[in-house]
């Protein structure tokens, strides 16, 4: 998507494909593997080395402090942030038998699943999307969830069984969002992409990492928000989860933005983290 889009605008690119450690070790959760940076690592590193000159990121996988040298400077327009949960023995989790197998490796999916449904088995699914489908298929466990975004962006939005309303089942954060990172110092790539920038996405996702920097949030630690645009009412969901998801904490509000409209934003989403934390203490320092 990235290519094509550069491509439009006369800027030729090659693609360099890179196996990160979130893609290989495959045998354990991400928060005993060591957090969801590890699906970017590799590819800083190669910035860094000016191996690449730009990495493209699934948002929801960039710890909100970069490393030195390092910028974010462009977000393609957001696909839909939306849960999609696939079974084939269910039209969904309500429906699902007493019991029954779920697949996620995401804490927070775990948690949300089973403040609906605390008798439900949940077991390690890690892998691609083909990964997860094909185990979901071979019938080694009964339901899985998935972000609808990457199932759209693979042309297998069919397979969703049922697509759960955002506004009542919360997402990650930043779900949805593919952005761009680039070595401060190149200006001729900062302003090439930036050609590629969608302003209400940026301003979403800028009130949505400011929650998650403020509640100093991990991969070990169930936190879902979302952000949407109206105009320039900005409104945002967000809550905060026992891994077990016993109980949990949410914040919402909608302000309205101004001249500095990405600064008002990471502030409102800061500002929300910063008022949970107290309620979420204990789940955060798990």
């Amino acid at each position: 998507m990235v290519r094509d889009q550069l491509g439009a605008l006369g800027a030729a690119c090659e693609i360099v494909i890179l196996r990160t450690s979130g893609d290989r070790i495959q045998d354990r959760s991400l928060a005993d593997a060591g957090g969801k940076g590890l699906f970017v690592k590799e590819l800083e590193d190669a910035l860094l080395r000016e191996d690449i000159d730009l990495a493209v990121h699934s948002m929801k996988d960039v710890p909100t402090a970069l490393p030195p040298g390092l910028s974010l400077s462009a977000f393609l327009e957001r696909e839909d942030p939306s849960e999609a949960f696939l079974s084939p023995k269910a039209a969904g989790l309500a429906d699902l038998p007493k019991g029954a197998r779920l697949g996620t490796s995401s804490v927070r999916r775990q948690a949300q699943a089973l403040r609906a449904r605390p008798d439900l088995d949940v077991v390690l699914l890690r892998g691609n999307v083909d990964t997860r489908l094909k185990k979901l298929d071979d019938g080694e466990m009964d339901a899985i969830f998935l972000a609808l975004a990457g199932l759209k962006r693979l042309g297998l939005g069919a397979r969703a069984t049922q697509v759960l309303d955002p506004r009542q089942w919360l997402p990650s954060l930043a779900q949805g969002v593919i952005g761009i990172e680039i070595r401060e110092t190149d200006t001729h790539a900062r302003e090439i992409t930036a050609q590629l920038n969608h302003v209400p996405t940026e301003l979403a996702l800028s009130c949505e990492r400011a929650f998650q920097a403020a509640l100093d949030g991990s991969c070990r630690t169930p936190i879902a928000g979302l952000a949407t645009l109206d105009g320039n009412a900005l409104s945002f969901s967000g809550e905060v989860l026992a891994p077990d998801g016993c109980d949990s904490a949410a914040t919402a509000f909608t302000v309205t933005l101004d001249r500095n409209a990405r600064e008002e934003a990471e502030d409102a989403g800061r500002a929300a983290g910063e008022t949970l934390k107290p309620r979420a203490a204990a789940w955060l320092t798990l």
